[in-house]
């Protein structure tokens, strides 16, 4: 059936899912709030800041204006970093006149009250105007989706219902979707594997090889699991796609800018030289601070986030890291999920 669905954030990944929507057969508006990017969306079918040599389908339309953007729409789906996302939220519930489905598709936690994105949207969106939260996540690059190369997320919702129809609108024979009611452990491991392909970036940077990034997946996934457990999260996630499936794809490959990031890291250069030049927002590094802050909290032990952290705050050299990492106290692979 076709839908009208809203896009809100015309960055890689918002542009990638709009596609993606118009080839479903649904109608598509993105919003954003640069000009000429949203003039290049509608005169010349591009986004090239984003996704370049990717041509966008015409009936792709891209506006400045959120309350057109979302009028009579269905569904709502938030692109947008997560340190923008409760303002646009504030701003959306504002115009809406409407009740669509939100979705959202950002990995992140709130800076300073270490919210997951969904209860964000749910303090700034009255329940008058929305349906259920879903939550759209899994590993998946922009530029791979872009192109129609096969990959499969997950849609996730404490209503199933919900999740379905999110599966319904963006499921085709190379974007496939699976459906989650652990909305907490798809956010957890959402937000956290970008503090880890960070890690797994400057370990490249230092010229580690496999060896080395084996183990900073596996025992990252460790600590994922640990804080994302000790938050009310289903510990079966962490082994789906959300959980491993988005560390393997983050923590391996030069499309993640975390990884990207922390590659620059390990070869000497400094943080902030590496956010100016990089031009897209790199999560990994708020989400590492929001993290270690909530895991200080809860008394949930995560070295290699607390390490990742020195590193990007309390200027620790990498290499000194590394080493405080190996010589901690030994331990037992038992303790993998929950000490």
């Amino acid at each position: 059936m076709k839908q009208k669905v809203a896009v809100l954030g015309a960055g890689s990944w918002g542009t990638a899912l709009a596609k993606t929507l118009v080839e479903n057969g649904h109608d598509v508006m993105i919003w954003g709030n640069h000009e000429k990017q949203i003039d290049e969306i509608n005169e010349h079918h591009t986004n090239t800041h984003y996704l370049p040599d990717v041509k966008l389908p015409e009936a792709l339309k891209g506006t400045l204006d959120l309350a057109a953007c979302i009028a009579d729409a269905d569904a709502v789906l938030f692109v947008v970093p997560t340190k923008a996302t409760r303002e646009v939220a504030a701003k959306f519930a504002a115009v809406c006149q409407n009740k669509p489905v939100v979705i959202h598709a950002s990995k992140g936690l709130e800076k300073d009250t270490h919210k997951r994105i969904s209860v964000v949207l749910a303090e700034e969106i009255p329940a008058d105007k929305r349906q259920d939260i879903v939550v759209l996540s899994g590993p998946s690059h922009a530029e791979e989706v872009a192109v129609r190369d096969v990959t499969t997320i997950t849609a996730a919702s404490e209503n199933l219902a919900s999740a379905e129809y999110v599966q319904s609108l963006f499921s085709n024979e190379y974007f496939r979707i699976y459906t989650n009611q652990d909305v907490i452990g798809v956010e957890t491991g959402a937000a956290l594997k970008n503090i880890i392909a960070l890690g797994a970036g400057a370990l490249h940077g230092l010229g580690f090889g496999d060896n080395a990034k084996a183990a900073i997946m596996t025992r990252g996934l460790a600590e994922i699991s640990r804080l994302g457990v000790a938050m009310g999260a289903d510990p079966l996630t962490f082994i789906g796609l959300s959980g491993v499936g988005d560390l393997i794809v983050t923590c391996t490959s030069v499309h993640s800018r975390n990884w990207r990031a922390g590659d620059l890291l390990g070869k000497g250069h400094k943080l902030d030289g590496i956010l100016e030049n990089m031009g897209m927002i790199v999560e990994g590094v708020s989400t590492t601070r929001a993290a270690y802050e909530l895991a200080q909290e809860m008394g949930i032990e995560m070295p290699i986030t607390q390490a990742i952290y020195d590193v990007l705050y309390n200027d620790v050299d990498v290499d000194d890291a590394i080493r405080a990492i190996m010589l901690r106290d030994y331990k037992s692979e038992q303790e993998f999920t929950f000490n």
